[in-house]
């Protein structure tokens, strides 16, 4: 791949710090990372936000077949002329547009959208997807109970899929260099490991208490109405981030049911 720096200038791009656009140019570092998506003859691959093309370059010899999603105009435009019918190549806002069918997934996701991107990826059906986010928001993604890092993040994780963090990669190796390291993820989908009668329930308990998360459970739930003023229920006392997901399964299937409905 050319150097960034060059092709920032040639593009007559600069980067947008609001955007999250910070271009991975370590070659052996692309390497690994296809190597860790595993794609298969015919399989449909899918990337999102390009950039200058260091994933794109490797995802386009390998057996798969590569749809692109890319927002940035002067970015898509290179993207486009430098490989033109060796990919599809969609432009648009990847949060916003319906994804095709697909079987692995393998982007340096743009900062700014790691969160809504994680998200919409954890509702589709695919074999295995290979990321790059922050460190921060990797180890988020595999926090445990009871630690800082643990977040409304990480229960949606594990509710769909196993993560790993599979090495961190140091800021120096990104074009403009960004202020934090960053890490390559895996997720891999599987069933949800413990049974929940109401999974809509289940994420809106999440959701409420992982935003007030230093109250304890039963006032968030009480005053949203959600509970009873007088339940009993276990777990009322603890704060959410004490809970394994187990757990707040096990609240949210106890409140489903109709004995403790409000």
């Amino acid at each position: 791949m050319k150097d960034a720096g060059r092709l920032i200038r040639e593009t007559n791009l600069v980067p947008k710090k609001e955007k999250g656009q910070n271009f991975l140019t370590d070659e052996a570092t692309a390497d690994r990372q296809v190597n860790y998506a595993e794609i298969s003859e015919g399989d449909e691959v899918l990337e999102i936000g390009p950039g200058f093309g260091i994933l794109t370059e490797r995802l386009v010899k390998t057996k798969g077949n590569l749809t692109c999603i890319e927002l940035d105009d002067k970015l898509a435009e290179h993207i486009g002329n430098k490989f033109g019918d060796k990919l599809n190549l969609i432009r648009g806002d990847a949060v916003k547009v319906d994804w095709s069918e697909f079987d692995v997934f393998v982007s340096n996701l743009p900062y700014s959208v790691s969160t809504p991107i994680i998200f919409k990826l954890l509702e589709q059906d695919f074999r295995k997807a290979v990321i790059m986010v922050q460190k921060e928001f990797a180890d988020r993604m595999v926090a445990k109970p009871g630690t800082k890092d643990y977040s409304r993040l990480t229960v949606g994780v594990y509710h769909k899929a196993e993560c790993r963090i599979l090495e961190k990669v140091p800021a120096g190796r990104f074009n403009p260099r960004p202020k934090v390291d960053s890490a390559v993820v895996s997720l891999v989908p599987r069933p949800t490991p413990f049974e929940l009668r109401d999974e809509k329930l289940f994420f809106k308990i999440v959701n409420l208490c992982f935003g007030q998360r230093r109250k304890k459970i039963g006032t968030t739930l009480k005053n949203a109405g959600i509970v009873k003023k007088d339940s009993e229920l276990p777990y009322l006392d603890n704060r959410i981030e004490d809970l394994s997901p187990e757990e707040i399964g096990d609240l949210a299937n106890l409140i489903a049911s109709d004995a403790t409905n409000v």
